[in-house]
C-alpha cells in the first residue's frame, strides 16, 4: 500500500482526470489525500479519496468571471493573456500551494505527490531535496509546457518546423518570450522561491515539470510534438479520465439514430460564458443542413444558448461514452481533456483557439492530422461551417484520428501510472 498526495489546482479540466487517478490507486488499496478547492469536496470523497481543502489564498472557483475579478485580462490575447494567467492563476497561489502539501506530508508521511503542471507549489517543492519531500510525478493535463529547442514557446500556438530553420525559429522565439512575455510571472516565482530557500530557482517556471521524478502525459505520442531533448522521466499515458459519461440521456436521445450525421459542439465547463468561441457560429453554419446539432453548455443552463435552429439539440452534460460513438465530428474551443475523449473514439475535430491552453491544443488538433483548426477566437459562422463539412466530407481526418484511438487503447493507462508511483517512491524501512 502506498500513502499518496494528489495535488491540483481547482479548475474542472484539472481537478477531473485526477478523480480517476484517485478511484484507482483507492481500489488498489493505497492511502489517497486529495488537496484540491474546497468545491470539490463531494467528488473528491465520492472516489473513496480523502479532501483536503486548499488554503484561502489558492482555493478558487474556477465558475467565476476571470474577466470581472481581472478587467485588464479582457482586453489580452494570444501569448499575453496566457502570461497574465501564468502569473495571476497559477503562480501567485504557488506558496500557498507550497505550504498546503509540506503540511500534509509532514502530518503524515507521502510516498509520492502527483500533482498537475499548473500546480506552481511543484516549481516550490523542489527545492527541496528528495528525502526532505516526496517524489513528485506531474501528471499531464494540458498539452505539454516543457521547453524543447524543437518547439517554439507554449502559448504562441505555433506548430513544429523542423530541421536547422526551425531550431532558429524556437531559439529567437524563445528568447523574445522569455524577455517579453514571461517576466512578471518569472519574478514573482523567482521571489516567492528566494523566500523559501534563499537562492534562485534554476528553471523557467513553466519547465518546472522537466524536472520531478516522472511525468505522465495523458495523452499519446502522436498527439504531442517531438522533442529531442525530452526528459527520459516523460511517459505517455493515454487519457485516463471521462468528461460527463455519468450524465443522463436527455428526453431526445432517440433523435441520435443514424439518420444524420451527428456534429457534437461544446465550450467545455470554464470557458463556457460566451458562445460567440465555437457553439453559436456552429449553430448558424448548419442551421438547415441535414446534420443533428448537439450542443452541450458544460453546465450553464441550456435557456442561456442562443435560439437553436430545428436540427440541433442541447443539454448541460451528455454521457459521452454514449454520445461519442454515434459522432461524426467534434467540434470545441480546444478544451484538452474533450479532445483527448473525443479521440479515445476515433472522432475528427474542429477546434477554435480561446484563451488559457486553447491555442496549443487547436495547434495539435491540426498537426497531428486528427482535424482542422480555427485560429480566431469568435470565428465567424462561413468559416467554422467549412472546416467542419471539410472533416466531415474528408475520410483523412477521421482514418488519423482512428488510428489514434488505436494508440490510446494500446497506451498504458492508469496500470502504467501506478507502476511509475511504485517506482519512484523511496522504500519505507
Amino acid at each position: 500500500m502506498r500513502s499518496i498526495i494528489i495535488a491540483t489546482v481547482p479548475i474542472h479540466g484539472h481537478v477531473t482526470p485526477l478523480l480517476a487517478v484517485a478511484r484507482y490507486c483507492v481500489e488498489r488499496g493505497d492511502r489517497v489525500r486529495f488537496l484540491t478547492g474546497s468545491r470539490f469536496a463531494d467528488v473528491v470523497q465520492a472516489t473513496g479519496a480523502e479532501h483536503l481543502p486548499l488554503p484561502a489564498a489558492a482555493n478558487f472557483d474556477d465558475r467565476q468571471d476571470w474577466d470581472q475579478v481581472f478587467p485588464h485580462r479582457a482586453s489580452l490575447r494570444g501569448p499575453q493573456a496566457i502570461a497574465f494567467d501564468v502569473e495571476h492563476i497559477f503562480v501567485r497561489p504557488g506558496p500557498a500551494q507550497h505550504d498546503a502539501v509540506v503540511a500534509a506530508f509532514s502530518a503524515e508521511p507521502a510516498d509520492a505527490v502527483l500533482t498537475d503542471p499548473a500546480f506552481a507549489g511543484g516549481a516550490l517543492l523542489l527545492g527541496r531535496p528528495l528525502g526532505q519531500r516526496p517524489p513528485i510525478i506531474v501528471c499531464g493535463v494540458i498539452p505539454l509546457t516543457i521547453g524543447s529547442r524543437d518547439t517554439a514557446p507554449y502559448g504562441l500556438g505555433l506548430t513544429p518546423l523542423p530541421g536547422p530553420i526551425g531550431r532558429l525559429r524556437n531559439a529567437v522565439l524563445n528568447t523574445v518570450a522569455a524577455h517579453t512575455v514571461f517576466p512578471p510571472a518569472e519574478r514573482v516565482a523567482q521571489a516567492a522561491y528566494r523566500q523559501l530557500y534563499r537562492g534562485t530557482m534554476p528553471y523557467p517556471v513553466l519547465d518546472w515539470p522537466r524536472h520531478a521524478e516522472a511525468v505522465v502525459q495523458f495523452s499519446v505520442t502522436e498527439f504531442e510534438y517531438p522533442r529531442s531533448d525530452a526528459p527520459a522521466t516523460l511517459h505517455f499515458a493515454g487519457p485516463l479520465s471521462a468528461t460527463g459519461s455519468d450524465a443522463p440521456v436527455p428526453p431526445w436521445w432517440d433523435e441520435l439514430d443514424g439518420s444524420r450525421p451527428v456534429v457534437h459542439v461544446t465550450q467545455g465547463t470554464i470557458a463556457n460564458k460566451d458562445y460567440r468561441q465555437i457553439i453559436a457560429p456552429a449553430l448558424d453554419a448548419l442551421a438547415g443542413e441535414n446534420v443533428m446539432v448537439v450542443v452541450a453548455t458544460g453546465g450553464r443552463p441550456v435557456s442561456t444558448l442562443p435560439a437553436l435552429p430545428a436540427n440541433a439539440r442541447a443539454a448541460e452534460f451528455l454521457p459521452y461514452d454514449e454520445l461519442l460513438p454515434r459522432t461524426s465530428v467534434f467540434v470545441t474551443n480546444g478544451g484538452y481533456g474533450g479532445v483527448q475523449y473525443a479521440l479515445r473514439y476515433g472522432v475528427p475535430i474542429v477546434s477554435s483557439g480561446g484563451q488559457e491552453d486553447k491555442p496549443e491544443v487547436s495547434a495539435r488538433v491540426a498537426w497531428s492530422g486528427v482535424g482542422r483548426r480555427v485560429k480566431a477566437e469568435q470565428p465567424s459562422a462561413a468559416v467554422v461551417g467549412k472546416a467542419i463539412h471539410q472533416v466531415l466530407h474528408d475520410d483523412r481526418y477521421r482514418r488519423r484520428a482512428g488510428h489514434l484511438a488505436e494508440q490510446m487503447r494500446s497506451a498504458g493507462g492508469l496500470p502504467l501510472l501506478a507502476r511509475i508511483i511504485d517506482d519512484v517512491s523511496v522504500p519505507r524501512m
